[in-house]
C-alpha cells in the first residue's frame, strides 16, 4: 500500500447543532439539481452559500475568470456558516450545500485536479448523515460524521450511497493552497505523501485537465503542468 493521502479528518469539530440550525433556514429554498447528470441516480441537488455572481443557483465548482466569490443570499441567515468560513483562511473557488436524498447514488468518479498535490483541495463538513451512507474512496469506505471537518482527494476514484432513512447534506468547500493550508495539511501528512495518483490518462483528458488548472490558477500552476508532460 503506498503512502498517498486520500484523506484527511482534521483535529477540528463544528456544532452539529448550529450546522443544522442554519440548514434548517433554508431548507425549503431552491436547491438546484447537480450539474453532473451523467454521474448519479436519484435525487442530488445543491445550494451555493458563496458564487462569482451572488446567486444560489450558481453551484458549479469550477469558477470562471479571476472574479472572487461573495456570499450569496442565502448567507445572510446563515450566521454558522460564516463564521466557520470566516474561521478558513484560504482563498475559496467553491462553497456549496450537497444534499444527497434517500436511496440516492454517486457513480464512481475522479474530479481532475482537485488534490492537495494540484494546489487546491476540497472540504466536507457533514451536517446531516447517517449510518447507511456508503461513502468508498479509492475502495475503502470513509466514515464522516457530524461536525467534523474531512479532506477528501477527489483525484482518486470515489463514489457515494444513502441507503439510510434521512437525506444527507454536506457543507463542502473548495479553496486554493497557501501558507496557512499548508500549515494545516502538513501536521497531518509529510508533503510527500501528496502526490497525484498514477493513471493512464488519455491526450484528450490531459488537455482538459491542463485547461482546469489553468482557469483555476493555483500557485504552484508551472511545477504542475511539469509534471503532467510525464
Amino acid at each position: 500500500m503506498d503512502k498517498l493521502v486520500r484523506s484527511i479528518k482534521f483535529p477540528m469539530f463544528f456544532d452539529p447543532e448550529k450546522l443544522k440550525t442554519d440548514v434548517q433556514k433554508i431548507i425549503d429554498k431552491k436547491w438546484t439539481n447537480h450539474y453532473n447528470t451523467n454521474d448519479y441516480s436519484g435525487k442530488w441537488t445543491s445550494i451555493a452559500l458563496m458564487s462569482q455572481n451572488g446567486k444560489s443557483d450558481s453551484i458549479f465548482a469550477l469558477p470562471k475568470g479571476d472574479e472572487k466569490l461573495v456570499p450569496t443570499e442565502i448567507m445572510e441567515s446563515c450566521t454558522y456558516f460564516q463564521e466557520i468560513l470566516d474561521s478558513f483562511l484560504f482563498a475559496k473557488t467553491a462553497v456549496r450545500l450537497l444534499k444527497l436524498d434517500v436511496g440516492a447514488e454517486v457513480k464512481p468518479h475522479t474530479d481532475n485536479c482537485l488534490g492537495y498535490e494540484d494546489g487546491c483541495f476540497r472540504l466536507h463538513i457533514p451536517i446531516i448523515t447517517n449510518s447507511e451512507v456508503e461513502f468508498i474512496l479509492d475502495g475503502n469506505r470513509l466514515i464522516m460524521n457530524e461536525g467534523e471537518c474531512w479532506y477528501i482527494d477527489a483525484n482518486f476514484t470515489h463514489s457515494v450511497a444513502n441507503r439510510g432513512m434521512e437525506d444527507r447534506i454536506h457543507l463542502v468547500i473548495d479553496g486554493l493552497r497557501n501558507d496557512w493550508t499548508d500549515d494545516l495539511f502538513y501536521k497531518e501528512a509529510s508533503q510527500n505523501e501528496f502526490v497525484r495518483p498514477v493513471t493512464e490518462t488519455s491526450e484528450k483528458e490531459k488537455q482538459l485537465i491542463i485547461a482546469e488548472l489553468k482557469r483555476m490558477n493555483p500557485p504552484n500552476l508551472e511545477a504542475i503542468l511539469k509534471d503532467l508532460e510525464y
